[in-house]
């Protein structure tokens, strides 16, 4: 990676001070070769203070050309990525000729080769500082403009934009204008696009993918559709403002960074999302709210977006908050907040008690440097947890009332927070900044403790935060299952004075999810849980539940075999599938692969398995004897399908090496008995199971890679050689990932592969080299490979305290990228729970 440098947010106020920025064109030539391909941005500007200079933002292969109000600038004054302007004038005209280089990390242009059929193709990703590595441009949020984008590309390509856009000769494209737009939110998608179009209230609506997937993106199409419209409607209920743009292109993109980018009328998605495998219903739940989501961010990020990167919590929080109200409420995906607390939540609860915790608004983030760090778990999770709070406070009618003041004040322009509260405030007469002081200026979680009928209220920065949520009293039914017997509504302030709610077979404080807290029951309805958490009636109810022991293990209160004992007793009956799979992924995950002793791992992992078949077999026709009795408030029909596919995922996954000859049985007959038939996915992960426990090797890998050789049969192929129990395969997978130039989706595979806590001696050297090699690694590669390197690449499995020193260690390198300090900070995190955890397993 070439040095660039990071704007400050004090260079930006005197930027947005100097420069009004009114029109950009940029004009990309994509027929150049597979390197670099061309790029030239006219900017027209005005500058309040003649004869003043400023920099302007570009990060080429080659810079060609530079002309200021037609005087020819040396191109040799790029320094960092920043190219020194003087002498402007009232009135100026800025033209930028350079070559640029296509990327395989999803930063700026990212180009592809889809090894199904060799088709080439690209997308921009210009969030937060990648937009200078595709055009020239002043790139901070606040000095937004109207772009007009025109490409050439190959004639048989098709491209798609930001506005609509119509090929007016072979291979070129022209897009109309778009309404003033920030710089980051520029989007051009590129290649042999298969495409499905269709129209919805005036606006025309498109979904585009890789021709390779056009049979899977034409098999969901009707649902994608489905909820595009529903989202739609519902956010023209919501909003008085209609959707600001002249249409909604949705784009399934190979190797995407993140789960998908808000470009208005362009938004991209990963091409995940275009299922070619079996899913559960709660994915395509996840789908669906990420669809809805993005479409959230049309009216809050792009037609109204903050003005420096401290909100960015305003783009991400509010569109988070919307997408699963709008889900639960327009879609068939009715259950979309049980999804909330048992999958979404936890990201937030776990970033919040990290030492990287930061506020959900924070008041100063002085450069992109560490706005980029906080793109996380707060500003997501826990930012629509504490909008959440703000609706049952306020009331939906006062807290839409004001959102739609703020976006008609705001609208094509820019807002803060402070602007946000004053239109709530206004809007409901509350002291709306007396709450965000409490709920968005400060860190971490509040636990609500019950003791002797009474809910003691504390937190670990001291600082507490007013509570509106609910307390569910529990009691015995006749068959001996549970029952609500009242909730009550409880306003806890934030004075620390508690609350006494009463008392009950189990009283559970928070048994709606409204609140962000953690809870501890009395030890009355604790010895309720362990013996009866499955017969609570209600989804969300045991998603608290469940939570609050993860909490407990976390936190070193709950021994992981304990943990083990409730996944055992009440999981093989349980109807939800969000919680079925979110219980065995963090059983899995982390219980069993960090927190056991490696001595009783095989029994550990043996106990899971049992689960799982468990499940499989109550799948496998009429309800068993013995599923738990949620008396007459449970209606709900289990969705047998999505358990059985988590089940028979969870099962492979836990395979030890006495179930080898099972797995292969299942892979030659291509199915589990009984189903399901093994598609791609479930074929790659049962032969990663096989090539862990060294049953199966290069061979079968490359005859499954000829099977599949698309580019998820890539990353799988590359997770399996990397997962192989031999040395050479182990290093050839480390040198690939920390020293190779492999694609952000292949890292992640290899990465995926290579720790496996069964060869935990094997890898005992590499433990101690990863330590010593990230840093170098990742400055090399850049901050999307060091993200990669330090969450899957990191090895918590080795849960010992030599293992913490030398993260620590590491740390302490002053020469750390900031992107690879953050991960390590939080992967050290883990590591110690980790170490924590097996300290209380051991006695």
């Amino acid at each position: 990676m070439s040095e660039t440098s990071v704007l400050t947010r004090a260079e930006a106020v005197e930027r947005h001070r100097l420069l009004d920025v009114r029109t950009v064109h940029v004009d990309l030539d994509l027929t150049l070769g597979r390197e670099v391909f061309g790029s030239t941005t006219v900017i027209r500007f005005g500058c309040t203070t003649p004869g003043a200079g400023t920099y302007l933002d570009v990060k080429p292969s080659g810079l060609r050309r530079v002309v200021l109000n037609g005087r020819e600038l040396d191109a040799a004054a790029l320094r960092a990525g920043r190219f020194p302007l003087t002498g402007l004038a009232a009135d100026n005209e800025l033209t930028v000729e350079a070559d640029m280089a296509y990327s395989h990390t999803g930063e700026g242009m990212h180009r592809f080769t889809d090894p199904a059929d060799g088709e080439d193709y690209v997308y921009t990703q210009a969030f937060l500082d990648d937009g200078p590595r595709v055009f020239a441009s002043f790139d901070q949020p606040d000095l937004k403009a109207r772009y007009t984008v025109c490409v050439t590309a190959p004639q048989q390509w098709t491209v798609v934009g930001n506005g609509v856009g119509r090929q007016v000769s072979p291979g070129r494209w022209e897009f109309a204008p778009t309404p003033p737009i920030s710089s980051y939110l520029v989007a051009v998608v590129a290649g042999p696009l298969h495409s499905v179009r269709a129209e919805h209230d005036g606006i025309p609506l498109g979904l585009h993918c890789r021709r390779s997937l056009a049979a899977h993106l034409d098999a969901d199409a009707a649902e994608l559709l489905e909820i595009t419209r529903q989202g739609f409607d519902h956010y023209h209920r919501a909003f008085r403002h209609r959707f600001p743009f002249d249409s909604y292109d949705q784009c399934f993109v190979p190797e995407f960074n993140a789960g998908a980018m808000e470009n208005p009328g362009c938004v991209t998605l990963r091409d995940d999302y275009v299922f070619r495998s079996a899913v559960t219903d709660t994915e395509r739940e996840h789908r669906a709210m990420v669809v809805v989501h993005e479409m959230a961010h049309m009216w809050f990020g792009d037609l109204v977006t903050m003005t420096w990167w401290d909100d960015l919590w305003l783009n991400e929080s509010f569109a988070e908050y919307m997408a699963y109200r709008v889900t639960a409420a327009s879609t068939r995906f009715t259950g979309a907040w049980t999804g909330f607390a048992a999958n979404r939540k936890t990201w937030g609860y776990d970033a919040d008690q990290r030492p990287s915790t930061h506020p959900v608004a924070p008041t100063t983030v002085e450069d992109t440097a560490q706005a980029l760090q906080n793109f996380d778990g707060i500003s997501y999770a826990k930012g629509a947890a504490a909008l959440r709070q703000l609706v049952a406070w306020l009331g939906e009618e006062a807290f839409l009332a004001g959102v739609n003041d703020h976006v008609d004040a705001h609208a094509f322009g820019n807002a803060t927070l402070d602007d946000l509260l004053r239109a709530l405030a206004a809007a409901s007469g509350r002291d709306v900044h007396g709450w965000a002081d409490r709920w968005l200026r400060t860190t971490g979680v509040d636990t609500l403790r019950v003791t002797d009928g009474r809910i003691a209220h504390t937190s670990a920065d001291g600082v507490l935060r007013p509570h509106r949520l609910t307390v569910g009293h529990y009691r015995r039914t006749a068959g001996g299952g549970l029952e609500l017997a009242d909730r009550v509504p409880l306003d806890l302030p934030a004075d620390g004075s508690g609350a006494r709610p009463g008392t009950a077979e189990l009283t559970l404080p928070n048994d709606t999810d409204l609140g962000f807290v953690k809870v501890r029951l009395d030890p009355g309805s604790w010895r309720t849980v362990r013996s009866s958490l499955g017969a609570v009636p209600e989804d969300l109810a045991r998603a608290v539940l469940w939570g609050s022991a993860r909490d407990q293990v976390l936190d070193g209160e709950l021994a992981p075999g304990e943990y083990l004992e409730l996944v055992a007793a009440h999981l093989p009956g349980e109807s939800s599938v969000h919680l079925v799979d979110a219980v065995l992924s963090f059983a899995r995950g982390f219980v069993v692969d960090c927190a056991v002793p490696p001595a009783g791992r095989p029994a550990a992992l043996a106990g899971l398995a049992g689960v799982c078949r468990s499940l499989l077999r109550r799948t496998d026709g009429e309800p068993e004897r013995g599923e738990p009795d949620r008396g007459e408030q449970d209606r709900s029909e289990p969705d047998r399908t999505g358990l059985r596919l988590v089940a028979v995922r969870g099962l492979i996954g836990t395979a030890d090496d006495t179930r080898t000859a099972e797995l292969r049985d299942w892979l030659a007959a291509g199915t589990v008995p009984g189903g399901p038939e093994l598609d791609p996915d479930l074929r790659w992960l049962l032969l990663l199971r096989l090539c862990v426990h060294g049953a199966a090797g290069e061979p079968e890998i490359a005859a499954a890679l000829a099977a599949d050789p698309s580019s998820t049969g890539e990353e799988g192929a590359a997770r399996c050689r990397a997962a192989l129990p031999d040395p050479g395969a182990k290093e050839a997978a480390w040198q690939a990932l920390f020293h190779g130039e492999l694609s952000n989706y292949l890292a992640s595979a290899t990465a995926e592969g290579l720790w496996q806590p069964e060869q935990a001696d094997l890898l005992d050297e590499l433990t101690v080299r990863y330590f010593t090699e990230l840093g170098p690694a990742a400055a090399r590669r850049g901050p999307a490979l060091a993200r990669v390197l330090t969450a899957v690449g990191f090895p918590v499995f080795a849960a010992t305290e030599r293992t913490v020193r030398a993260a620590e260690a590491c740390l302490a390198d002053p020469d750390l990228t900031a992107a690879a300090r953050r991960g390590l900070v939080d992967r050290l995190d883990t590591l110690r729970r980790a170490v924590r955890a097996r300290a209380l397993a051991e006695g």
